[in-house]
Parts: C-alpha cells; structure tokens; sequence
C-alpha cells in the first residue's frame, strides 16, 4: 500500500501522520516492505526544511523519531505512484485535486474519514499551537486507516 499524506507546508501535520503511521505499521508487525509512506506539501513555502521543532518533540515524546525527513512539494505524478493521498483539511484537499488535476480515481481523501470522522480535518497546530490535539487526530486518523489493512 502506497500512502502520501498531505498537509500545506510539509512540516507539522503530514510529516507527524508519515511518522505516526511508519510506527504503526512497525508495532502491528506487518511488512514495512509492504507500505511505501510519506508526506507532502501543496505549497512551496516550507520546501527542504525539517520538520518543525514541535513536531519533532510531540512525536519524540512518544519514541518516534523523523530524522532526514525535508518538507517536498506534491507533484502531479505523485497521483499515480501513490494508492491514496490523504489530505489533512479541505484546503488541502482542493490544492491536491488542484495538483493533481482532479481525482479521476478517488484516491484523495481527508484523514480523518479514516477515524469515523468523515469531513473533518485534523487540527493545525501552526496556527493554535496545540501539537496535542494535532497528534489525537493524526493517531486516530493513522489507527483507523491501519485497521483498513489488518
């Protein structure tokens, strides 16, 4: 399963979802060759940077690491070498479509669909500061897609 998910600068949500859902997969014990997981942006603004110190320090608290990881812009052939692009607020969801020049296949969906929640988008940390919340719904979204696959 080929999994990409997307947020608008690549350096909060969908970089603590690509992280998130790696340990996931570890802990379930299933072939991480089987999965092929990582993140994106829409925008270009945070292009090549790290991950944002308190993201990284969320996911440290709980014994995932990111190291390496460099925020990338989506690119339109990122739509057929992935299975599902998972967006993390409608924003993203129109900027995606946007790049990928529409979702004949319907493989744009935001994360929280996953988590039962359908048409609500995982809390932006950029803006309230509450990497708490950003994780819960990033987990939620991250377990309930997981258990799609086991």
């Amino acid at each position: 399963m080929r999994l990409l998910f997307v947020c608008h600068g690549n350096i909060c949500r969908s970089p603590m979802a690509e992280f998130v859902m790696k340990d996931l997969v570890r802990q379930a014990r299933l072939a991480a060759e089987c999965f092929q997981i990582e993140s994106a942006a829409t925008s270009r603004e945070e292009l090549g940077n790290p991950v944002y110190p308190p993201a990284r320090a969320k996911l440290a608290e709980h014994g995932i690491g990111c190291a390496g990881k460099r925020a990338r812009q989506l690119q339109a052939q990122d739509y057929a070498a992935f299975d599902l692009l998972l967006g993390m607020d409608i924003a993203n969801i129109v900027n995606m479509q946007r790049i990928c020049g529409g979702d004949p296949e319907r493989k744009i969906h935001l994360l929280l669909d996953y988590a039962g929640r359908p048409g609500q988008e995982v809390a932006d940390p950029w803006y309230t500061g509450d990497f708490e919340a950003t994780w819960q719904d990033v987990l939620a979204g991250c377990q309930g897609l997981l258990d799609k696959f086991v």
